[in-house]
């Protein structure tokens, strides 16, 4: 193709359903758009588009078009994620993505990595979704259970994930401490609002209670947190967090509620400067915090 200006120009407005959405996009005068798109079916000679009064709706060969140039954007952002990488300090934007449930963990090493390397800016993504390491969207990520197979990504053990079983010492006078599963059965929980969720301390619990005990499911870590601070039942956290917070830990700590995490990162990035000074940092923050 003689000029990516045109293919990307089509492409936004495919994307975009109209010349003015795609000319603010760009950065354009919407005159342009519609001179790129027409210089573009011209050279193909073919239609892209069926214009109507609410905008523009790509055709079959628009359709086509579109999918090739989402795949050469993302080759781009690769190409720039990997681009900026390969700086010679440990400087600017590192983006860093893992579930939330895990930010409060993390929120730690992180503060302290920005303390050694003041001139780096962390991007921190939680997302039950997993980022394309493959496409830039994520220098490092951080991730729960079972290990990637990708043979592209390189996965090494960070630690072990501690949670406890807490609440807040007026729901423990109120409603009594169970010191046992048996005692569950006159208890109220909370839980995570996705019923399918892979945690192993969710999967124990699941077992453990009748789902008419569930009185509150949060969709995030944080109303879970805030749920069970306040009284309305049991819940799981990490156990730093609940300590900190002066909750009662209901039962000491179960095997079967361990979590292994990992640090992932994409071959290409991999040896960056500022890849592996995090790395090195949060294996380093790891060892130390296990030994305590």
């Amino acid at each position: 193709m003689d000029n990516w200006d045109e293919v990307k120009t089509a492409y936004h407005v495919a994307r975009l359903g109209t010349v003015s959405a795609a000319a603010e996009v760009l950065g354009v005068h919407h005159a342009t758009v519609i001179r790129h798109i027409d210089a573009l079916e011209t050279r193909l000679a073919v239609k892209l588009f069926q214009r109507h009064a609410r905008g523009y709706t790509p055709t079959e060969a628009g359709q086509d078009l579109m999918r090739v140039a989402q795949a050469t954007e993302d080759q781009f952002s690769q190409l720039s994620s990997r681009l900026i990488g390969q700086g010679e300090g440990v400087s600017g934007e590192i983006v860093v993505t893992s579930l939330a449930v895990l930010a409060p963990v993390l929120s730690e090493p992180i503060k302290t990595f920005r303390d050694a390397f003041p001139d780096v800016r962390v991007r921190f993504l939680t997302d039950e979704r997993l980022y394309r390491l493959e496409y830039g969207e994520a220098h490092v990520a951080i991730r729960a259970g079972s290990p990637s197979q990708d043979l592209d990504n390189i996965v090494q053990p960070l630690m072990s994930w501690s949670v406890g079983l807490f609440a807040h010492p007026d729901y423990i006078a109120a409603h009594g401490h169970p010191e046992t599963t048996d005692a569950f059965v006159n208890h109220k929980f909370v839980v995570s609002d996705d019923m399918d969720a892979r945690a192993p301390f969710f999967k124990w619990l699941m077992q453990s209670v009748a789902r008419d005990q569930l009185v509150f499911r949060g969709s995030d870590p944080l109303s879970q947190m805030s749920a069970i601070y306040h009284g309305m039942g049991i819940g799981f956290l990490d156990r730093d967090w609940g300590t900190m917070l002066g909750l009662t830990e209901v039962m000491p700590q179960q095997d079967d509620w361990m979590s292994k995490i990992w640090i992932v990162t994409h071959v290409d990035l991999h040896r960056t400067n500022k890849v592996q000074a995090l790395v090195q940092h949060l294996k380093s923050w790891a060892k130390e915090r296990e030994t305590k």
